[in-house]
This record gives structure tokens, C-alpha cells and sequence, in this order.
């Protein structure tokens, strides 16, 4: 009798530590815990933090004033004659005789700052364009039908543009600024978040709980709002860490073709790579540093938004 009271009393431990341990133990916690053992997640949030870090500190600690031509006499452009790496200049001078590194590290924050933005942008936007269509087609009266298509047809006329032309036509049609470049390189992202939040709604809506909830009587409303959109807002935060890195690019791109900052001497990645590539022959560090630092940065978002796409797919886990 004793025995089979110490088994049953420790079966009953066993099942307590079990649902200890899945206590909570959601989606995201999963995630999270499978991001912490993947390298590719680790690398890539190891470049986004020195990214980061640079942004923010890098007014702090440059040596030197970005935009100041301290070493001009230095420098000849006509007899290309430039200054490379020195103890006083870690990365040399640029055509200028401005140091490279203080424009380096104070051109991180102007690249993070555009790219973080216009993300953001097209999140918001498409979010809420993508929200409107899924909701009007999880309630599915005539009306929310209709506003469905017209949304739809809006977002498929936007994607059938290029992505790049697109941007530099909104950023040629409002004229060069810091804002422009943002609303370009936003507006490029909203049909992406649109059509992957719509998407992910609808994909929602045929789940089990979803048809659980009917059965019980639920509101259509309150199950679209209340349960289908936190469900399906997983994949579209992954669309945004991806599209930071796609936004870097397309953000360095125009300012490359001079639709950016009117300010040129205000240090930009793109714009310092623009520069640079004049002298590519004869100083080809000058357009080697800033897209070194583009396409290392642009990878670290990739990489953590590819994990995040293993991590929270169930498809995908191993």
C-alpha cells in the first residue's frame, strides 16, 4: 500500500514539474529561447548593437569635428595625392582632409536614423491598410468585402513599380531633404507590411480557435480584433527587422544618386560612397569604408530577422 502511495505521490511531483515548466511557455518565450541558442541570431544581433552603439555615441567620441577641413592642406585632389591610415587618422582622410573616422561613425546615426524611420513609416501605414483589408474580409458583410478589394487593388498597383524607381520618384517629386528620404523609403515598405498582415489575418481566421469561437456565439468583430490580429502581428514584426536592412540600402541608394541631404557635408553612407567612388582608383578606401559599412550592417538585420522567421515559424524549427 505504501508503494503504490509513494508512486502515485511521485507521479504527482513529476506532473507539477511538468506544468511548472510549461507554465507560460508561449510562442514568443520559444522563440526567444530558440534565438539565444541560434549562431546566425546571435551574430546578427551582435552587429545591430555595435550599429547601435556607434549611432548613438558616435557624436560623443569622435576624435574630430566631421566637417571640418582641418587637414586640407594635406590633400591634393588634382595631383591625387591622399592621406591613408595614420596613428592621428585610424581610417585617413577624405578628399577633403576631413577625417574618415569621426564621418564614419557620426554617418551611422543619419543611415540608422533614416532606416529606423522609414520603417516605422511603412509599418504603421501598411499595418493599418493590411489590418483594414483582413478585417473587412474576417467580417464578411458586402460592404467589408469591397473595401477589401479596393485596398487590395491600391496595394497590387503599388507593387507592380519597382521598389527603387518608386523611391526616387516620390523623392524627386517632393525635392532633396532628410524627410523626403524618409517618406520615400517608407512609402516603398507599406504595400509589404500590408500584404503580409492581410495575409496573416486570413490565414488566422481559418484556425481552430477561431472556428471554436464562433461556435460559441463570439461576435465576429471581437474574434477579428480581439484574437486574429495579436495572432497575426508575428510575421510582420520579422517583415520590419528585414525591411531595416532593406531600408538602409534603398536610404544609402538615393542619397548614392544625390536625391538625400541637400547638406553634403554632413556625413552619410551613401553619400560619402557617392563621393567616394570618384576617386576609386586612386583612393579606393574612400568608397570601400562606408559600403563595408552598409552591406555589414544591412546583413546584421538580416540575419536576426531570418532567425526570427525560424524561430517563430513552426515549420521551420528544428
Amino acid at each position: 500500500m505504501s508503494t503504490k502511495t509513494d508512486k502515485i505521490d511521485r507521479l504527482a511531483e513529476l506532473t507539477a514539474a511538468t506544468s511548472d515548466d510549461q507554465k507560460g511557455a508561449g510562442i514568443w518565450r520559444e522563440a526567444f529561447r530558440g534565438l539565444r541558442r541560434s549562431p546566425l541570431a546571435l551574430t546578427g544581433a551582435v552587429i545591430i548593437a555595435v550599429f547601435v552603439v556607434m549611432a548613438v555615441i558616435g557624436p560623443f567620441v569622435a576624435p574630430y569635428d566631421p566637417v571640418a577641413t582641418t587637414w586640407g592642406d594635406e590633400v591634393s585632389q588634382s595631383q591625387n595625392h591622399f592621406v591613408g591610415m595614420r596613428a592621428e587618422n585610424w581610417l585617413g582622410l577624405d578628399q577633403l582632409g576631413r577625417d574618415e573616422f569621426s564621418r564614419m561613425l557620426i554617418g551611422a546615426r543619419q543611415s540608422l536614423m533614416v532606416g529606423v524611420i522609414a520603417t516605422l513609416l511603412g509599418f504603421a501605414v501598411g499595418a493599418a491598410l493590411g489590418g483594414i483589408s483582413g478585417a473587412c474580409q474576417g467580417l464578411g458583410r458586402k460592404l467589408g468585402r469591397t473595401i477589401d478589394t479596393v485596398i487590395m487593388r491600391f496595394i497590387d498597383m503599388m507593387l507592380a513599380l519597382p521598389s527603387l524607381l518608386l523611391a526616387v520618384s516620390i523623392a524627386a517629386l517632393l525635392g532633396r531633404s532628410l524627410t523626403t528620404l524618409m517618406i520615400a523609403v517608407g512609402v516603398v515598405q507599406i504595400p509589404i507590411f500590408a500584404r503580409l498582415f492581410r495575409g496573416s489575418m486570413i490565414a488566422q481566421s481559418h484556425s481552430d480557435y477561431v472556428l471554436a469561437a464562433r461556435a460559441l456565439g463570439v461576435r465576429r468583430s471581437r474574434i477579428v480584433f480581439a484574437h486574429i490580429v495579436p495572432n497575426s502581428l508575428g510575421p510582420v514584426i520579422v517583415q520590419a527587422t528585414l525591411s531595416l536592412a532593406t531600408a538602409i540600402i534603398e536610404a544609402a541608394a538615393l542619397s548614392f544618386l544625390g536625391l538625400g541631404n541637400p547638406d553634403m557635408s554632413q556625413p552619410e553612407w551613401g553619400a560619402m560612397l557617392a563621393k567616394g567612388q570618384t576617386f576609386i582608383s586612386v583612393a579606393p578606401q574612400l568608397a570601400l569604408y562606408p559600403a563595408v559599412a552598409i552591406i555589414i550592417t544591412a546583413l546584421g538585420f538580416t540575419l536576426l530577422g531570418e532567425a526570427m522567421r525560424e524561430a517563430l515559424d513552426p515549420k521551420l524549427r528544428k
